[in-house]
């Protein structure tokens, strides 16, 4: 999908591509479903990584846009992280009502997707505000990308309606402030090897994407910064908001879907509606 824009790119001519990006992203959240439900106290960031990893090569995983990442307690708000090497699994260990999400990014037959599934061991009240407090930034995100208003500029409607939910912006903390980066189809080697937990294979395709979107005018990734000041590109999109609030934090990450057609229920459109924290908020509404 990256690269030719002037093709046109609506829903139904995307249908067999999309299925393949589908069929990844169910996989990698029905990963972290399986996993989380295994955790229990004295299970380390490191093991919770290490528990996605197996789960999703077990299923014929063999290649990444990046590698699983686990994030415990306070660092799932990204608590004083100043450098990348931060973001790695630690020894942090999960006690009771800790919260936690699972980030994991596989590359399955061509296909790549990147999630965030975030919970807690037992009952944690802030982490589940959270989590309903993000059914609104998934709604304005959508809408607005229909409006074809800038990246830069959701961006920055995003941080004003955290900030008045009472909270703060954790996706500021990622490498550029990113909310979100394209993905794309990798081309399937027998070997794949990964660089600082990142698959050299998609690295070379978001470099490909930003070397392309620099001629044109536009970034593959979608940041509060200038090169992020330009209408969404065609594509496909992992958006991840990242909510913090003293020491917890909570987040969703899933694919967004950007065309050029005409029309605004088929210019934008979320890949999956039948996700884990959709149908949270589908149970929140029906109580």
């Amino acid at each position: 999908m990256a690269g030719d824009t002037k093709q046109r790119t609506t829903r139904s001519a995307l249908s067999a591509e999309l299925r393949g990006f589908k069929e990844v992203q169910r996989l990698s959240y029905e990963c972290a479903e399986a996993v989380a439900a295994q955790l229990r106290p004295g299970v380390t960031e490191r093991e919770a990584a290490r528990m996605q990893r197996d789960w999703l090569r077990g299923r014929g995983v063999r290649d990444w846009f990046h590698m699983p990442f686990a994030w415990f307690g306070d660092r799932t708000a990204f608590t004083n992280f100043k450098i990348p090497l931060q973001f790695f699994p630690t020894n942090r260990a999960l006690e009771p009502g800790m919260p936690f999400i699972l980030d994991m990014a596989p590359v399955y037959k061509g296909y790549t997707a990147d999630i965030g599934y975030s919970g807690s061991l037992g009952l944690n009240p802030v982490q589940d505000r959270l989590m309903s407090d993000l059914k609104a930034h998934r709604a304005l995100i959508l809408d607005q990308v229909r409006e074809r208003r800038s990246l830069r500029d959701i961006y920055d409607d995003v941080e004003r309606l955290m900030t008045s939910q009472g909270y703060a912006n954790r996706h500021r903390a990622y490498p550029f402030g990113v909310i979100a980066h394209k993905i794309d189809r990798v081309k399937e080697r027998r070997w794949s090897p990964t660089a600082f937990g990142f698959g050299t294979q998609a690295l070379k395709g978001l470099a490909s994407d930003a070397l392309h979107g620099h001629r044109e005018g536009w970034s593959p990734l979608w940041s509060p910064y200038h090169f992020s000041d330009h209408p969404p590109q065609p594509g496909l999109w992992a958006v991840e908001p990242h909510l913090g609030f003293r020491g917890t934090g909570a987040k969703f990450e899933e694919i967004l879907v950007v065309t050029d057609s005409g029309d605004p229920e088929e210019s934008a459109f979320w890949l999956d509606d039948d996700l884990p924290h959709v149908r949270r908020w589908a149970e929140e509404k029906s109580v």
